[in-house]
């Protein structure tokens, strides 16, 4: 794929979270409409064309913690505070680029994770549990050996303890096991068809409307 071997060419050890959803979406998985810019006028442009309330992030390869270089604004409900917060966030980027990710805000009190890493005896193993803040706080994963079959993916998902998280509660609807299984089974196959992938972080992946859609992700490569 032309976005890694790029990538690898100019020695980053990841991918931008713009260009590792690009990875995602040739794998048919769903991820947030999003626009990288990196001017006032181009602001504009993507705002108008995804539509408020949007989410503003600092976007680079070299980018690996957003949250916590406060290079995140969530819930911008005009183009003022859109303004503010481009102006806010490139302050904050030490980076050469200083390019801005504009994505549409995904609202889903739901929150899950989907990831691969590549385990020097099985190859690359796909991960799936509880996400958001609560990845590392619960640690409810599962994992399996890729090449999944469609049985191993729904298994995955009866193995956490908060599977019950996936069914239709409190008015909300259940969360599509048959979506979330082809995304399962997808990122399996890109580890199997790209060995210079070394890890996929998909946190979060989010229900809306009972349907999964990958918020942020990042695509780790080998160091060769």
């Amino acid at each position: 794929m032309e976005i890694i071997k790029r990538a690898l060419k100019d020695g980053q050890s990841a991918l931008s979270e713009f260009d590792s959803k690009l990875v995602l979406k040739e794998y048919k998985i769903p991820t947030t409409q999003e626009i990288v810019v990196t001017s006032m006028e181009e602001l504009e442009q993507a705002a108008q064309t995804i539509g408020y309330p949007l989410v503003l992030k600092g976007s680079s390869a070299e980018i690996a913690h957003k949250t916590e270089k406060g290079l995140i604004k969530i819930d911008i409900r005009n183009l003022d505070e859109a303004k503010q917060a481009f102006v806010e966030i490139q302050s904050k980027m030490d980076t050469k680029e200083k390019h801005v990710l504009v994505q549409e805000m995904v609202k889903g009190q739901r929150e899950l994770v989907i990831g691969l890493t590549r385990d020097p005896q099985f190859g690359p193993c796909v991960m799936f549990g509880l996400g958001g803040i609560f990845t590392e706080i619960l640690k409810d994963v599962t994992f399996r050996v890729a090449p999944l079959e469609r049985r191993d993916a729904f298994e995955m998902m009866n193995d956490i303890k908060g599977k019950k998280i996936l069914e239709a509660v409190r008015g909300m609807e259940a969360a599509d096991r048959e979506l979330l299984a082809d995304i399962l089974i997808a990122v399996g196959q890109i580890g199997l068809d790209h060995d210079e992938i070394q890890e996929i972080d998909i946190n979060p992946v989010k229900i809306k409307n009972g349907k999964p859609v990958a918020v942020d992700a990042l695509i780790v490569l080998k160091n060769s």
